[in-house]
């Protein structure tokens, strides 16, 4: 994800319609005033001191970040080094295998648009004579190459800002990008307009109710505050999507560890106690022989007990959902 696509325009979800960063007693997806507080913690990636809260809805059990950073303001939390942690995913092919062979089963052709889709790597697994392609990137540069890389159509921008005409698409692809954006509703909504009816739309995110988060709580790595400004449980993505006229084809949980992330901040604040501060993880290298060697020996011990019984704790850390627009909805104004 590049860093100018987290500046999404700001829309809370209150009477006035307007963004208002001290409203935290009411959630911006259904505009339930029954929120309670979640949980406290920091960006553990970087080591930065401010603490943010979360608070969750008893209605639609939506998770969000309380006074988020303003969108102007939250490039600074997508530093170089973020970037060079993630960059490596999105370019292996083998990644999107599985996501590709979820997307057939259901459309086989057609014209597809990718949300958030960086240098194109999903849509050049697609590429072939029975799609065509579309994406929304934030970043020039990105989209550039995506362009070079797909022959597709992307659209340079935010997701809000992007001027399908209704009806526009088979299929619509959103992996990752989600739980960045501030506006989920109104995304939901855009992409309900642009669906032809029948069509699907093929959404992932990190999962708040899974076994990984409920064992590690401020520790999980899928918090990645401030960078994640909603976090989804099954239900509450199926109430967001739901709530735009799109229905759930297939919904499930899947395991996409980070143990040893959480271990690892675990430890950062254990030895921070003791007056040891260690390099930020987004910071750290490899270290010599004798660290790595340390670090395998976890993995192949401690780490693999810890998956083994993750099923009795929870759900996977990753929700793959699948959602229809109804065959007979003409669409709707957005």
């Amino acid at each position: 994800m590049s860093v100018p696509r987290a500046m999404e325009r700001v829309q809370t979800k209150v009477d006035d319609g307007k963004f208002r960063p001290d409203a935290i007693d009411t959630c911006p997806v259904c505009g339930d005033s029954r929120t309670e507080h979640w949980l406290r913690s920091r960006d553990r990636l970087h080591g930065r001191p401010t603490v943010y809260e979360l608070r969750r809805c008893r209605g639609c059990n939506i998770v969000w970040l309380a006074q988020p950073p303003a969108p102007d303001e939250m490039y600074e939390h997508y530093t170089a080094a973020y970037h060079k942690l993630i960059s490596g995913a999105g370019d292996d092919p083998s990644r999107w295998n599985r996501r590709k062979a979820d997307l057939l089963r259901f459309k086989q052709s057609g014209s597809l648009l990718d949300l958030g889709c960086s240098s194109g790597s999903f849509l050049a697994s697609m590429r072939g004579d029975s799609w065509s392609l579309y994406g929304v990137e934030m970043s020039a540069n990105e989209a550039a190459a995506a362009e070079a890389r797909t022959a597709g159509q992307i659209f340079v921008g935010s997701v809000l800002d992007a001027p399908f005409p209704a009806a526009s698409f088979d299929a619509i692809t959103c992996f990752d990008v989600l739980e960045h954006l501030y506006e989920p509703r109104c995304v939901m909504a855009k992409v309900s307009y642009w669906l032809k009816p029948g069509g699907v739309f093929y959404v992932q995110v990190p999962n708040i109710d899974s076994a990984e988060a409920r064992v590690f709580g401020t520790y999980w790595h899928g918090l990645e505050l401030p960078r994640h400004l909603f976090h989804y449980s099954p239900a509450s993505l199926k109430f967001l999507a739901e709530s735009e006229g799109l229905w759930p084809i297939s919904l499930e949980t899947r395991r996409n560890p980070a143990v040893g992330v959480g271990l690892r901040y675990v430890g950062d604040d254990v030895l921070g106690a003791a007056g040891i501060r260690r390099t930020p993880f987004a910071y750290r290298t490899d270290g010599g022989f004798a660290w790595r060697a340390a670090r395998k020996a976890v993995r192949m011990t401690i780490l693999r007990g810890l998956l083994a019984m993750a099923p009795l704790a929870g759900g996977g850390e990753a929700i793959h959902a699948i959602f229809q627009k109804a065959p007979n909805d003409s669409g709707c104004t957005a």
